[in-house]
């Protein structure tokens, strides 16, 4: 029994019940920001609107192009930093499952940070297996944005040279590769805003109040970044070129 347990009377069902409403909040939180994000795409200027802009700006002058190795270098650099998130995130998950093969040492270890409420097996299992889900879904969101990227390496590879073919079919094909890749890049960053979630459900193994604090903070900073930061003024002004 942890020190925060012995100093108030917290009962195991309260206990019980404030993990029920944290997890509710953070689930709230981050579908309910996925939502907010995606209707605002259109509306006001936001970090992946402008990203794709950029993507877009980028498949017009490669076709304005003949020497295009630069081009795929800078795709090869993209993917490269996609496959280390999506490696990473394997390693996570070896990490999440021996955890739930050594559920005491892990207790004992945690249970001597400060302000940790103790809990049941079962709700030990809820907690791992919740991060274990948030990382298998930042899996399946990175590996297909990679997936995308390795498409548009081909698309970049099969781009018709500069002094052939008519305007509007370049201006077709531009616009269609654009938006290839700018479907990747919305579902890497589906997978690194999976990673930040992450980080606030780690805070879930203390208590349930500073797991509701560590969702709200993680909500404010994701949406400072993709609405707010100073890069999204700065590519404000440069898209505006």
């Amino acid at each position: 029994m942890s020190l925060l347990e012995t100093s108030f009377p917290f009962a195991n069902t309260q206990i019980l019940w404030l993990d029920a409403i944290a997890l509710v909040v953070f689930l709230s939180g981050w579908i309910g920001y996925a939502r907010y994000a995606d209707s605002q795409y259109r509306r006001r200027l936001n970090l992946i609107r402008i990203m794709d802009d950029m993507r877009g700006r980028w498949m017009h002058r490669v076709l304005q192009r003949d020497n295009r190795i630069a081009d795929a270098t800078l795709l090869g650099n993209i993917m490269r930093t996609i496959s280390f998130f999506a490696s990473t995130t394997i390693l996570i998950l070896i990490g999440l499952f021996t955890l739930l093969g050594a559920e005491n040492a892990a207790q004992k270890v945690i249970s001597e940070l400060p302000f940790t409420l103790g809990a049941t097996p079962l709700m030990w299992e809820v907690k791992v297996c919740l991060l274990v889900m948030i990382f298998i879904y930042a899996f399946f969101k990175l590996t297909w944005s990679l997936r995308q990227y390795n498409y548009a390496c081909i698309i970049v590879g099969a781009a018709p040279p500069a002094t052939e073919g008519k305007h509007q079919q370049h201006f077709e094909f531009a616009e269609r590769a654009g938006k290839l890749i700018g479907n990747a890049g919305r579902h890497f960053n589906m997978g690194l805003r999976a990673y930040y979630f992450g980080m606030a459900a780690v805070s879930w193994f203390l208590n349930g109040i500073v797991f509701i604090a560590v969702t709200t903070l993680v909500v404010y900073v994701v949406f400072r970044r993709e609405f707010r930061s100073h890069t999204v003024n700065n590519l404000i002004a440069i898209d505006d070129l």
